[in-house]
């Protein structure tokens, strides 16, 4: 087996394809948790049609592509703003606010701390449990919420654990957040894979917090992470015009606009997207429930947190064991709060899943 320091990200194909000599067009990344649907007919048939658009600038304010979105989550386009991906509107925020000590509900993406210390800040972790299935105990989060903090960051659904906070939790949350002056970043990117998305989408609360900004993308619902497309969701009229203030002209390129008001109109690709997620999940978890060898926690999103209860297994095993049969799974032992006993897997086409299952299974 190889060994190595480094855990792979679902978008490292580079790296898999150099060490183990498989050709990156061959692996079936259940790691990256992208719509395996690829982007939509609708879109590919439509976007080369408007390939002049490069030509010429795109809208500054990014008016009707800010509509469609608003249109789209329910909202006003003057609480839309978007960016190259939502990683860079994550950068943005946290640079314009400069907490100097961030909360954040783990185990959870990396990129939160990272850009938090790049700001000079601190962060400080409150743990999700394996005995309590991931799930949120409300009224002990809450009570670790003080004057100290300046930021709470919640990732909804949470990646790696697949659990949701659902809007009334949510209100909680945001009331103690006004009493201590914390502002919450909600990153919403695998919102639209739920089952139960009107009990857990957060966009409504816009309309009555100040004290909230959300965070999506089209990375993975919409199979698209290189168009770069993400948008933020406030109605803090402050803070958008802070963002505006100091966030780069021309933040999306003129291809992404388009594409962007064709995604969320696409109604047809969204509803083939649930049906299929929502098929695909239930069998997975079904499956490897029956298991003796794995605990799946219940998904909301379209990914799935696994435990290694096998003695003789562990994450590296299972990694080298499906990426040497072209399926690449994610080894969960670098994030907070779990060990080389976690792996994540997202759902497939039945075809993948059920061999991904098979070889679990050996």
């Amino acid at each position: 087996m190889i060994k190595h320091k480094d855990h792979f990200h679902g978008s490292d194909l580079e790296k898999i394809e150099t060490i183990y000599g498989i050709k990156k067009e061959e692996i079936v990344s259940f790691s990256a948790n992208v719509n395996p649907l690829g982007i939509s007919p609708k879109l590919k048939n439509t976007l080369s049609d408007h390939i002049d658009a490069i030509t010429t600038y795109p809208d500054r304010e990014y008016n009707d592509l800010r509509q469609c979105i608003a249109d789209y989550c329910g909202t006003q386009k003057e609480n839309i703003i978007v960016g190259n991906g939502s990683t860079e509107l994550i950068s943005l925020f946290i640079q314009i606010t400069h907490p100097k000590k961030a909360f954040i509900l783990g185990p959870t993406y990396s990129e939160y701390e990272r850009e938090i210390s790049l700001e000079g800040g601190k962060s400080t972790y409150y743990p999700l449990h394996s005995h309590n299935d991931f799930g949120l105990d409300l009224e002990d989060f809450t009570s670790h919420l003080n004057d100290d903090i300046d930021l709470l960051i919640l990732c909804n659904p949470n990646n790696p654990t697949s659990t949701c906070i659902n809007r009334k939790d949510m209100r909680v949350i945001l009331d103690v957040c006004k009493q201590h002056d914390i502002y919450v970043m909600v990153d919403e990117t695998y919102i639209e894979f739920t089952e139960n998305y009107d009990e857990v989408n957060s966009v409504p609360l816009t309309a009555y917090y100040n004290n909230i900004i959300i965070l999506r993308g089209t990375s993975k619902f919409f199979a698209a992470p290189g168009l770069r497309l993400g948008y933020a969701i406030t109605g803090n009229s402050d803070l958008l015009s802070h963002i505006n203030q100091y966030k780069n002209p021309w933040m999306i390129n003129s291809l992404a606009e388009i594409a962007g008001r064709i995604m969320f109109s696409d109604e047809a690709y969204m509803k083939e997207t649930k049906d299929l997620i929502s098929t695909e999940r239930k069998k997975m978890y079904e499956a490897l429930s029956q298991s003796e060898k794995y605990q799946p926690f219940y998904p909301n999103a379209n990914f799935m947190l696994i435990k290694i209860l096998d003695d003789d297994l562990n994450s590296s095993i299972l990694f080298d064991r499906c990426i040497r049969e072209k399926m690449m799974i994610r080894d969960c032992s670098t994030f907070p709060f779990l060990d080389d006993k976690f792996i994540r897997i997202c759902f497939m086409n039945p075809i993948d899943n059920e061999h991904l299952l098979n070889i679990l299974m050996q």
